[in-house]
């Protein structure tokens, strides 16, 4: 009997595209939450009893003294950097790979960032990238938890000690994941969540500043009210029956911003909050079960977790090693190829980066804010040199050869247990014709001068 052909080529998909669950959930618990906040009649304000309500909530969950809900994630981090210290000219280290608003962040703060490349196989930064990246101007090492999977902070710190540098960490989709036993986001000096919808605790927008420093916190709460000279105590004088009206003069006392969170994201984020663990659990165990079925093919390589670390698998990264499978191909090649393939099995697949973050012409130009700044603030560094893409092998080996299952609509956290085992039946049917595959996008250029 001869074997059914691939989606692709005229087969039956393995799954149908409505057998995907859209994220967020929208559910009993979220619905009660927003109307408890109508009813209610308090929309906005610092110190408005949903938000506070999940600041206390949200820094137990993350094990942090303090957590300060903000209008996203990116806000989190540039509090984070700001009320930290750092500020004009200070270098910054950041990995190649991960969400453009980690360098940015350091932007917002006047600040310069200097990339490191990454460990191929879990996009997560690279510690001997970080010595080697360090200078006289560094100030901070900002590990990214990429895909949710917590960074090895050991060796970080470790060169953070001996170079007398802050760790800021860019949590933005790690909510929940562990390093050492212990929640990560606030084990450096201070670090920043996300609320973004696709996010593991997606709300709409918004995100979360947490820190163990009380000094930081209160500055962090000042930048994100205008600067004004305000204190978290003051929360506690809050009046329901004039929630918008407060006692201090309205003085700012250095540059801030207006960051704050507002109750209708606040409500919702605190519902699913209550949820999330359960979430979490379900994720991870489909994720296992997931990477031990593409562990069986040769030539793929599935999420790997350090030791020490876990993940709460944001993203579902998986990489391909064409000479271990057998296959004589470019790696773009046989990406594309698999991207092709897997999408016509009805499969949710992204690239999501396709470049080390350098690439992005915001880095290409440096014009900044104006006039180059804040690179223009220093005159000693050779940014041409320090932002070559050559710096960043790993980085661009990994994107070349990897795709992520599921999307940012439709990620691994809200699908049901048989459609992931369906996930595994597709990919193990299209791996089985890889050969036929790929002669097929060799055939039609796919994968080659920008074809995907």
């Amino acid at each position: 009997m001869t074997e059914a052909p691939i989606a692709l080529f005229g087969g039956t998909p393995t799954v149908a595209r409505e057998a995907h669950r859209a994220w967020p959930f929208f559910g009993a618990r979220q619905r009660e939450a927003i109307a408890r906040v109508l009813d209610r009649g308090v929309v906005s304000g610092a110190s408005a009893p949903e938000c506070v309500g999940f600041e206390r909530e949200f820094a137990a969950y993350a094990g942090a003294k303090h957590a300060l809900l903000t209008h996203s994630g990116t806000s989190a981090l540039h509090l984070a950097l700001a009320a930290a210290g750092i500020g004009e000219g200070d270098h910054v280290i950041v990995p190649a790979y991960s969400f453009v608003a980690t360098p940015l962040a350091v932007l917002h703060a006047g600040a310069i960032p200097i990339f490191a490349d990454v460990d191929p196989r879990t996009g997560l930064i690279d510690p001997k990238a970080v010595e080697a990246a360090i200078g006289p101007r560094t100030k901070a090492i900002m590990p990214v938890h990429v895909h949710g999977c917590a960074a090895d902070l050991e060796p970080i710190f470790a060169s953070a000690a001996r170079h007398r540098l802050l760790v800021i960490e860019d949590a933005a989709q790690a909510h929940g994941a562990r390093w050492r036993g212990r929640p990560v986001g606030a084990r450096g000096a201070a670090g920043g969540f996300s609320l973004q919808s696709s996010k593991n605790l997606g709300a709409g927008e918004g995100g979360v500043f947490v820190t163990n420093d009380d000094a930081i916190a209160e500055a962090a709460h000042r930048i994100r009210n205008f600067g004004q000279d305000v204190a978290l105590q003051d929360r506690e004088a809050f009046a329901a029956a004039r929630p918008l009206d407060g006692g201090r003069p309205l003085m700012s006392g250095r540059i801030g911003w207006m960051y704050r969170g507002n109750e209708l994201g606040a409500a919702f984020a605190r519902a699913s909050l209550a949820q999330l663990p359960e979430w979490t659990a379900r994720c991870s165990a489909n994720a296992d079960r997931l990477s031990a079925r593409l562990a069986r093919l040769p030539g793929v390589l599935a999420p790997v977790i350090p030791e020490g670390s876990t993940s709460v698998h944001h993203k579902y990264r998986v990489l391909f090693d064409a000479k271990a499978a057998g296959l004589d191909v470019a790696p773009t090649t046989l990406r594309a190829a698999m991207m092709r393939a897997l999408k016509a099995e009805g499969l949710e697949v992204v690239l999501w980066q396709v470049a080390p973050l350098p690439a992005q012409p915001v880095f290409r130009t440096r014009a900044g804010f104006g006039a180059g700044f804040p690179w223009s603030t220093d005159h000693e560094t050779d940014f041409d040199a320090a932002y070559d893409l050559a710096r960043f092998p790993a980085t661009a080996a990994m994107l070349d050869s990897s795709l992520i299952l599921f999307s940012q609509s439709c990620p691994l956290i809200a699908q049901p247990d048989e459609l992931v085992d369906r996930y595994a039946d597709a990919f193990e049917r299209v791996w089985a014709r890889r050969e036929e595959l790929v002669r097929w996008a060799l055939r039609e250029r796919i994968g080659q001068s920008g074809v995907e």
